[in-house]
């Protein structure tokens, strides 16, 4: 008999909410302080999915840069980009179509949480702005290198403060980096196909496609309800 599944975590970009536009005017914003040129939004997107320390890293190596710029002018971007976004989250993207529909049915059996390679406070804001924070019990992000994904630590923490074993834990998300993080983490996870990622090159049996939030419904069955968890603020 499978695990049941009694939690469920969705990333953040890409997933919950289409946010490549909004990345992508807060990097620009970071590198126009420095006097540095932008991205068009189609590189950007292709760059979205670690955090943004690793997305700054990318931006200077096509700027031609990389490693040779001090370790300065990096933190000073991170600053810019992290300014740009809490001073205006709303820009940061929209929910997914139908994905606040699906949190809003889903919260009512499920206990919920956000488990992003976006900073934390970054991630809660732009959730806010959104409208889709209250439906959420805890939201993980990745405020240190090791806590990125792939790595399962993130995942980890989220079982914990939902107090579920991890294996019971579904990790919904569009990247490699999500599935990888849920099958170190030994919990099973479903591909969000709306997001950034390119698609699995197998699906095994632990892992679902979702051509469409509400797929996920359907994926789930009553047996592995579980009871409501009251969401935090």
């Amino acid at each position: 008999m499978s695990v049941p599944i009694t939690a469920i975590a969705f990333d953040l970009d890409g997933t919950l909410i289409d946010s490549a536009a909004g990345v992508a005017l807060a990097l620009n914003a970071a590198l126009a302080s420095v006097g540095l040129a932008g991205f068009e939004l189609p590189i950007v997107r292709s760059w979205i999915g670690d955090g943004p320390d690793a997305l700054i890293q990318r931006a200077l190596a096509a700027s031609r840069l990389g490693n040779a710029e001090p370790a300065m002018l990096a933190a000073r971007l991170r600053e810019v980009f992290d300014r740009t976004t809490l001073e205006d989250p709303s820009a940061q993207g929209e929910p997914y179509p139908d994905v606040t529909g699906l949190l809003l049915e889903l919260s009512d059996v499920y206990p919920l949480a956000v488990v992003t390679n976006k900073p934390t406070p970054l991630a809660r804001a732009v959730l806010d702005a959104a409208g889709l924070l209250g439906h959420f019990t805890t939201v993980h992000g990745a405020d240190t290198a090791a806590q990125r994904k792939p790595s399962p630590l993130l995942i980890q923490q989220a079982a914990q403060r939902l107090d579920v074993p991890t294996a019971e834990l579904l990790m919904v998300g569009d990247g490699p980096h999500d599935l990888h993080a849920a099958r170190a983490a030994g919990c099973r996870a479903a591909w969000a196909s709306w997001g950034y990622g390119e698609a699995p090159a197998v699906f095994a049996a632990d892992l679902w496609r979702l051509d469409a939030p509400r797929v996920l419904i359907a994926r789930l069955r009553p047996p592995e309800m579980a009871p409501r968890h009251a969401p935090i603020h």
